[in-house]
């Protein structure tokens, strides 16, 4: 083979592989769809049936690996705008015997808009016996930082987390809801031995609190633990181990700066805030995260896969405890990774944007 043949030949080799799905030695990506616009969230329904949300207020409908053309109607109105819209969606851990489903979306209120978490059924593809049960108070005009995750833990406690929404020094007081995890009843109703539920003035369902924008957050069922992830400003952002009370720090404290290279805070650390397990600087932008527990990835059992918007990749953190160990990136520039999720039967599921892709990770024998 002349050099001009095998150049050609290179260039057709990569062209194939960038086409096909992206490769390494332990796994091969399939693209199972394409053409989203702004997908955020994704569930299996028992029935093998997988539900994926887009921003603008859709629920697309998918089964065996497949978009069906069906999408969920009676979705609520969302404030589709800047970050806002449709986000999260997830199964409650009973939902064979009660059927319940949640989203959170931004809720358009008469002042502007809030994090809210609705719950519903599903006759056929249609929504029905809508509630919200949290609306994230007070609404606000800003169209961002909603953060908007949604986990259950084993008691069947449901933990929601809100972003700022750019209001940075009410962060730090407990008379609103934003820039905080709440934790509450399936019902909406809040438990009795939320940390400040007793405290005058706080609001009952903060669970923790001194977050900018929380786009990640995963239940690890094996250690009874909730990890979260959340956008520092440029630079600083966090992976967090989730504990009842805790403060996080924003904006006291950052390993970021502002967006113009002015100094946000001169502490990185402080007293009586927790600092981050893992943090990024440069900022990757932190999104939907997943815990491996399948055992179609031997060698990733325990390890955290975090969508990377900014950087175009998954970073897979590998954790000893709950101490961080090492990183690697998986499917760089694959696009803005919305979610990664693992589903029933233990495939890993990643949701891109700009491409708008749904992918499968498919172990190699």
């Amino acid at each position: 083979m002349n050099k001009k043949t095998l150049l050609l030949f290179t260039f057709f080799l990569c062209v194939t592989v960038f086409v096909s799905g992206q490769t390494n030695t332990t796994f091969t990506s399939e693209k199972l769809h394409e053409g989203f616009n702004n997908p955020w969230g994704m569930t299996w329904l028992p029935d093998g049936r997988l539900l994926v949300t887009e921003r603008a207020g859709e629920i697309l409908v998918f089964k065996n690996d497949k978009f069906t053309g069906e999408k969920l109607s009676g979705v609520p109105a969302v404030a589709n705008r800047g970050q806002g819209g449709l986000l999260d969606i997830q199964l409650d851990p009973d939902f064979k015997s009660n059927g319940w489903i949640y989203i959170s979306y931004s809720k358009p209120m008469e002042d502007g808009a809030s994090t809210a978490v609705t719950r519903f059924k599903l006759k056929g593809n249609h929504l029905i016996e809508k509630k919200d049960i949290f609306v994230a108070k007070p609404a606000l005009k800003a169209d961002f930082h909603f953060g908007s995750r949604i986990v259950f833990d084993k008691a069947g406690y449901l933990y929601v987390s809100v972003g700022e929404r750019g209001t940075q020094p009410k962060v730090q007081q407990l008379d609103n809801d934003h820039g905080k995890i709440h934790r509450i009843y399936p019902d909406g109703r809040i438990p009795s031995d939320n940390p400040f539920a007793g405290q005058a003035g706080a609001n009952a369902s903060i669970w923790t609190l001194g977050h900018r924008n929380p786009q990640g957050m995963i239940y690890d069922a094996a250690n009874d633990r909730i990890w979260a992830v959340e956008h520092g400003p440029k630079g600083g952002d966090e992976l967090n181990l989730i504990e009842k009370g805790k403060n996080y720090g924003w904006p006291k404290t950052s390993y970021g700066i502002n967006y113009d290279g002015s100094i946000l805070t001169e502490f990185k650390e402080m007293e009586g805030v927790e600092n981050p397990v893992r943090y990024w600087v440069p900022s990757i932008g932190p999104c939907g995260m997943a815990i491996v527990t399948s055992n179609k990835y031997p060698d990733w059992k325990g390890n955290l896969l975090v969508g990377a918007l900014a950087f175009r990749h998954v970073a897979r953190v590998q954790l000893d405890g709950t101490k961080y160990v090492t990183e690697e990136k998986l499917l760089q520039d694959v696009g803005r990774v919305r979610h990664v999720a693992q589903s029933p039967d233990g495939f890993i599921y990643v949701l891109t944007e700009s491409p708008g892709l749904l992918l499968k990770l498919v172990p190699k024998n």
